[in-house]
């Protein structure tokens, strides 16, 4: 299976994401992850699927199907395309006085962020790469997660070019 990053402009209406989400588990793909939002135009809506198939020609089945709903704007494959990629992580984390500057260390060496304290928790805000967050829960297993809260991925190609112009 191979992971894709799609960027959908879709228009903004209520639904939508639905019909999204509903046709691609139909066609029995994975969606790894979804972010919608507005964008620079109201009447637009922004969708960034990672979806997972086996192969470019099952991807091309995924976009031509997406193409044939009456909301889709436009569908850009950003998986080969120069982009910038993000997530954005909250993680809730067991802190005691003993260990709580340790913790602070932590944060600090992969420049995430203390958004919330008290005596027995810590959340930390972490943006980044998919790889990035995953590092860094990874070390906080130790300290014991309480909660953690991931977006999906978000993506934006590199450039002067908005994706509607993407050809």
């Amino acid at each position: 299976m191979v992971k894709y990053t799609l960027a959908v402009l879709v228009e903004n209406r209520p639904g939508v994401l639905t019909h999204i989400s509903g046709l691609i588990s139909r066609r029995a793909f994975n969606i790894e992850s979804i972010a919608a939002s507005h964008t620079e135009e109201p009447d637009t809506t922004r969708i960034t699927l990672d979806v997972e198939v086996d192969d470019e020609i099952e991807l091309e089945q995924v976009v031509n199907q997406l193409s044939k709903l009456i909301d889709v704007i436009k569908i850009v494959n950003l998986t080969h395309v120069d982009s910038i990629q993000r997530e954005l992580a909250l993680i809730k984390v067991k802190a005691s006085k003993v260990n709580r500057s340790e913790l602070v260390d932590i944060v600090e060496i992969f420049r995430a962020k203390i958004v919330d304290i008290n005596r027995e928790t810590m959340v930390v805000e972490l943006t980044g790469e998919q790889s990035k967050i995953d590092a860094l829960c990874e070390v906080l297993v130790d300290f014991g997660i309480i909660e953690i809260v991931r977006t999906g991925k978000i993506a934006l190609s590199r450039g002067a070019i908005p994706a509607k112009e993407i050809d």
